[in-house]
């Protein structure tokens, strides 16, 4: 019987898939699926797709009060610690290129998770960068000389535009068999529900 894929498309810069990202590794195992990271530049989604590029800015007062009541709930629920950075969005391209570089090591994008959502740190500058590559084994210096070039920009633009022609337009994205797209950190029972056949 063929291994069920789960495909988790995410940007560091969605406190939405930062919860996400807390829970996915444990649905996976739950499920037997084989769970593969997948970085894409958010921004680039929304451009394509005509959403504001600050989508928490457009909120109205109403909704953006009850969107951090949810964020709490959710995180409560999760058991896991969310802050919302007073810088919040922060620049998350070169974090994502460097995530690339390391082979989209699990263990890199959760210190890059908890760096944004939990410490309030910028996931792109380069000492949040060095201290988790390095942390996690990787060569960070090479890392860091490798996310400017043009091939490093290519690859997150190529995976970005792969992103879109799935019709992905937020993250969380989880993508069951390469063929059936969920949103949102909210849409795991169902994701599970169709990994085990349901």
């Amino acid at each position: 019987m063929a291994v069920r894929t789960l495909d988790f498309w995410f940007d560091y810069s969605c406190p939405y898939a930062y919860l996400g990202a807390t829970q996915v590794e444990a649905l996976a195992a739950r499920t037997g699926a084989e769970l593969r990271y997948r970085p894409m530049l958010l921004g680039g989604v929304f451009a394509a797709h005509g959403t504001p590029q600050k989508l928490f800015a457009t909120l109205s007062p109403a909704k953006a009060a009850h969107n951090a009541r949810d964020l709490d709930r959710w995180a409560d629920l999760f058991g896991v610690t969310l802050r919302m950075p007073a810088g919040h969005p922060f620049r998350t391209v070169e974090a994502l290129r460097a995530t690339i570089a390391c082979g989209v090591d699990p263990r890199v994008v959760r210190r890059l998770y908890d760096a944004y959502w939990v410490e309030g740190r910028s996931p792109s500058e380069e000492a949040t960068l060095r201290e988790a590559l390095s942390a996690e084994g990787h060569d960070a210096a090479r890392i860091l000389a490798s996310i400017s070039l043009p091939e490093a920009k290519d690859d997150l633009r190529r995976r970005t535009d792969e992103a879109i022609a799935l019709g992905i337009f937020g993250a969380p994205a989880l993508v069951v068999d390469g063929a059936r797209l969920y949103w949102g950190q909210d849409r795991m029972q169902l994701v599970e529900r169709d990994l085990r056949g349901e």
